[in-house]
């Protein structure tokens, strides 16, 4: 099954993805700039093999809902998302925010 609805941020509105797989929950909250994303992303991925594309991401582990999301700290971000002035450690929200 897969869940698509808005996610309201401080007046700005996000888009929440969860996807249920046999085991795991796959959870994404994204702008057009960027997303944070459950476990299952490859930050280290994103910044070698892709690194081309610019990608603006970070990870959250130990996640099981949306609203875990964002209130977890991020444990690992892309080279692209630290530009911005995200960092790991930082809360999923608050690396949203940056990211409209």
């Amino acid at each position: 099954m897969m869940r698509v609805e808005p996610v309201e941020l401080d007046g700005r509105i996000a888009l929440a993805i969860e996807v249920k797989l046999p085991k795991t929950t796959l959870l994404v909250v994204t702008t057009d700039k960027g997303y944070i994303m459950c476990g299952a992303l490859d930050v280290g991925l994103l910044n070698e093999k892709l690194k081309d594309r610019h990608i603006i991401a970070g990870r959250a582990t130990g996640v099981r809902t949306i609203e875990d999301l964002l209130e977890a700290p991020l444990e690992s971000v892309t080279y692209e998302a630290e530009a911005l002035g995200i960092v790991a450690g930082m809360k999923g929200r608050d690396a949203v925010m940056k990211m409209f």
